[in-house]
């Protein structure tokens, strides 16, 4: 009984958890700040209370607090210029016009090392190349490098590029995408002639179609042949 008990709490503090994360938002790992991986762990530490801990009510109600507190704070962030300089500090410039700013680097904590190390991630090797170096919120550091140091672009070559969008996902795992087919004024007519002119007979057989800006359709079907050892890769 109390194993069927624990298992349907930690199912119920799950479900409510995903629920409280859709509210909270998301961020990938390299956006996290320093302020918003505290209240990762602190919520983590909350739910696993709310599943195991003695006193699951006050659990429940502190995750709810936190997680409300976490939106009110996200607003106040995005409303407020003090309030972004408070939790996530400001960007900082390492380097100007080739010229390492050694205060800012000591701000930081940053070592020489390892301010080289993000450059060569970079594909800086040279700290004479960089225009400006700065590091951001998020510990990641933006590299601007010279003019002259800076890789030839069609429009230094004074050459016209056609204009390349977003491609639209019309077929995912067999399954039409009509808002994305309507929204690009085409109908499924269209899309069943473009893909029996590719030798595709059903939808079902496509794992993935997306439409370019120019008009085409690139189809992936599934993969039916028998796959042998080391055939796409060291297995």
């Amino acid at each position: 009984m109390v194993l069927i008990k624990t298992v349907f709490i930690a199912f119920a503090a799950y479900c409510y958890v995903l629920f409280l994360v859709r509210v909270v938002g998301r961020k990938t790992m390299s956006q996290l700040t320093f302020f918003d991986f505290i209240l990762g762990v602190t919520l983590g530490t909350l739910t696993a209370n709310v599943v195991l801990g003695p006193d699951r009510i006050s659990a429940l109600l502190s995750l709810t607090v936190f997680s409300l507190l976490t939106v009110a704070v996200d607003y106040l962030h995005i409303k407020s210029f003090a309030m972004r300089k408070l939790l996530d500090s400001e960007p900082l410039v390492l380097i100007e016009n080739g010229k390492i700013i050694d205060q800012n680097l000591r701000k930081t904590r940053l070592s020489l090392d390892e301010l080289q190390m993000q450059l060569r991630q970079k594909n800086v090797f040279n700290i004479g190349d960089v225009e400006f170096a700065v590091i951001e919120t998020n510990g990641k550091v933006s590299v601007l490098p010279r003019s002259q140091k800076q890789p030839l672009t069609p429009s230094d070559l004074g050459i016209p590029t056609a204009y390349k969008g977003l491609t639209r996902d019309i077929i995912i795992d067999g399954h039409i995408m009509y808002d994305n087919l309507y929204d690009a004024y085409l109908d499924e007519s269209w899309l069943l002639d473009r893909l029996k002119e590719q030798g595709v007979r059903d939808v079902k057989n496509v794992v993935y179609a997306g439409l370019d800006t120019v008009g085409n359709l690139h189809v992936s079907e599934k993969y039916r042949q028998g796959e042998h050892e080391g055939k796409h890769g060291i297995e």
